[in-house]
């Protein structure tokens, strides 16, 4: 396979640093690792230049906190200026990559959103017309947390043949200190996740021959009439992941009749309608109550809260959706009525 040499003077050219800062401050612009970074700019992308020319960078300090919603996961925040570095790197490296990933990967590229998943699943349902219709719903064991350095740095390699680019690479891969999983919450290991998966991609599409498959990141659905050939995949995937990738399916991996709804990228889908999961429900009741009691940062909310509208207008459960817009309008008006 080819491979792409002459990346590195890309990396650290001023403007891809500069366009990195640009997209490392979007809906971070009033934060204050972004405005101490930016004040002084230049001299700061200077800096980093440098230490990339001289091949003297070192990833600083992560900020580790836990989210619970929607499951409790623990995220390691990079200082500004290596998210900074982490998009320049992906300005490079990224369109490489991307050019190669299965068509149906739906996560962290443009088009290929929670949205466009949903949608490419319904369609892959009506498809099969009035037939029978088996899910296999899969979903990797604390997957971040098992990517295996060593397998990902040869993935890599198989692309990348610039040495000074993989030795920067390698430095982002072993930021954690350990041999064993990859920062949730850095860019780069968006990338680096799909980048791994992709080989399972291959895996269920040229060996397996599963003509109807989707996958989001670790989530990923196979359809088909027959039962028992999804049953034959679900071994051979797993014998799959853990001979090539090191890594485990979780215990709700299951086989089921899609006539029940799948859960999946946050709703139930069947062939002709969406509905909210559950527990999304109750996690965007729960933020809306929080965010009435005024200590929330009222732009964060507005973000939020449109957020939370958009995905529940895509759903077809018409009572909640009503409900969620009175709720977010009584905020508002409250939130008006305190502004004046």
């Amino acid at each position: 396979m080819h491979t792409e040499k002459n990346l590195y003077p890309k990396i650290y050219d001023f403007q891809n640093l500069y366009d990195a800062y640009r997209k490392a401050i979007r809906k971070k612009r009033w934060r204050r690792s972004s405005l101490v970074f930016g004040r002084h700019l230049e001299e700061n992308l200077i800096e980093l230049q440098n230490e990339l020319i001289y091949e003297m960078y070192r990833p600083g300090a992560y900020y580790t906190f836990i989210i619970r919603e929607p499951k409790q996961r623990v995220i390691m925040a990079a200082p500004f200026k290596d998210r900074v570095l982490h998009h320049a790197v992906c300005n490079v490296i990224g369109p490489i990559f991307e050019s190669g990933f299965f068509f149906h990967s739906y996560a962290c590229l443009p088009g290929k959103g929670t949205l466009a998943g949903v949608e490419a699943t319904e369609r892959m349902l009506r498809s099969f017309g009035d037939k029978k219709v088996y899910c296999l719903k899969c979903d990797i064991h604390h997957y971040f947390a098992s990517i295996d350095h060593d397998v990902l740095k040869r993935l890599i390699r198989r692309r990348i043949g610039d040495e000074r680019t993989l030795r920067l690479l390698d430095v982002i891969i072993d930021s954690t200190d350990e041999s064993i999983g990859i920062p949730l919450g850095n860019l780069t290991s968006q990338l680096f996740a799909n980048i791994y998966l992709t080989e399972l991609d291959r895996f269920v599409k040229q060996d397996l021959r599963v003509r109807r498959y989707i996958r989001y990141m670790d989530d990923f659905v196979l359809l088909s009439t027959s039962k028992e050939e999804l049953h034959r995949c679900r071994k051979e995937i797993e014998a799959f992941l853990w001979e090539h990738l090191r890594l485990k399916l979780n215990t709700k991996t299951d086989v089921f009749p899609a006539s029940r709804g799948i859960d999946f990228l946050g709703y139930r889908i069947w062939a002709h309608k969406r509905l909210l999961r559950k527990r999304l429900i109750k996690q965007m009741r729960h933020t809306l109550k929080h965010f009435q009691k005024g200590t929330t940062d009222w732009e964060h909310a507005k973000q939020v809260t449109a957020s939370w509208l958009g995905i529940v207008e895509r759903s077809d459960a018409k009572g909640i959706r009503e409900a969620m817009e009175d709720i977010a309008r009584r905020w508002f008006r409250i939130e008006r009525g305190r502004e004046e």
